[in-house]
C-alpha cells in the first residue's frame, strides 16, 4: 500500500509538470483569452454597440499585448469583430494584422507584475493608466467611455493560468 501511495504522488507531480500554464500573453494564452471574452457578457455586449462599430469601415479592431519585459516581438493580438450585435473575439494568436490603425485598434504592455495585480482586480483601467502601470496606444477617449468592459479586459488575466516565463518567438 505504501509503494502505491508514493506511485500515485509521483504520477501526480508528473502530470502536474506536463500540463504547466502556458505563458502569460503567449500565442496560445491568447487563444485562451479570445475564448474567454466570448464567454463574458460584459465584453461581448458592453462593447457590442458603439465600441465595435469604430473600425473605419474595416469590419474589425485589432487589440494587440504583450508584456513590456518580455519585448515587443513577443506581441499577441486578439482580432474582435462584430456579430449579432455583439463584439465577438474571432481570433487570438499570432499577430496577423498587416497595419494597426490607432484610431480603432489598440496596443497594450504592462510588467508581468502590472498584469497580474490587474488580473487579480487591484485595480482598474482609469488608476493602471494614470499611474503608467499600463502602457497604452489607441483611442484613449473611445476607451474612456467603456471603462467597465475594459476593466473586465484587464481581469483577464485573473481567469487564465500563466506561466512568468517570456513566450518564445
Amino acid at each position: 500500500m505504501k509503494y502505491a501511495s508514493i506511485a500515485l504522488a509521483a504520477a501526480a507531480v508528473f502530470s502536474t509538470a506536463t500540463h504547466a500554464a502556458t505563458p502569460m500573453w503567449s500565442d496560445e494564452y491568447t487563444t485562451q483569452a479570445c475564448e474567454t471574452w466570448n464567454k463574458d457578457a460584459t465584453l461581448t455586449t458592453g462593447l457590442g454597440d458603439k465600441w465595435i462599430k469604430n473600425d473605419g469601415g474595416r469590419g474589425f479592431k485589432t487589440i494587440r499585448i504583450y508584456r513590456t519585459e518580455c519585448g515587443e516581438a513577443t506581441q499577441t493580438e486578439m482580432k474582435i469583430v462584430p456579430k449579432d450585435g455583439k463584439a465577438i473575439c474571432e481570433y487570438g494568436g499570432a499577430p496577423k494584422a498587416a497595419k494597426m490603425e490607432y484610431a480603432f485598434d489598440y496596443t497594450m504592455h504592462a510588467t508581468t507584475e502590472k498584469w497580474t495585480e490587474m488580473g487579480a482586480g487591484e485595480y482598474g483601467p482609469m488608476k493602471a493608466m494614470m499611474f503608467g502601470r499600463l502602457k497604452f496606444v489607441g483611442p484613449k477617449v473611445e476607451a474612456m467611455t467603456v471603462m467597465g468592459p475594459f476593466e473586465t479586459f484587464l481581469k483577464l488575466p485573473g481567469k487564465i493560468a500563466g506561466d512568468k516565463a517570456c513566450p518564445a518567438k
